[in-house]
């Protein structure tokens, strides 16, 4: 029997769209239907002075691996960023709110 990457599912399903150590910056998930969603602090634009607000991203899980869904910021001027067909999706405003929720804790 072929031995497997991942210790469980739930590890796989952590793993960061960016390539990242998915347990940098993680703030928890939450899912609907099959798809599972994960919220990362990247923490505040450094390239700026004085530093840009935080930004965060979300990755989404469905069963094909983690796919970046949107990125955005806690400045509240700053509008997300929806990655490829997460433009306009009807969940979109949903996952914001329970991202956010996230945050709160």
């Amino acid at each position: 029997m072929a031995k497997t990457a991942f210790a469980s599912d739930d590890d796989r399903r952590r793993l960061r769209s960016d390539g990242l150590s998915p347990a940098e910056g993680f703030l928890g998930d939450f899912a609907r239907g099959p798809a599972l969603f994960s919220v990362y602090d990247l923490g505040p634009d450094k390239s700026r002075y004085p530093n840009g607000p935080n930004r965060y991203l979300i990755d989404v899980e469905d069963g094909v691996g983690p796919r970046e869904c949107c990125r955005f910021t806690d400045d509240p001027e700053d509008q997300p960023v929806w990655n490829g067909a997460w433009n306009n999706d009807p969940w979109c405003p949903w996952i914001l709110q329970q991202s956010k929720a996230l945050i709160a804790t």
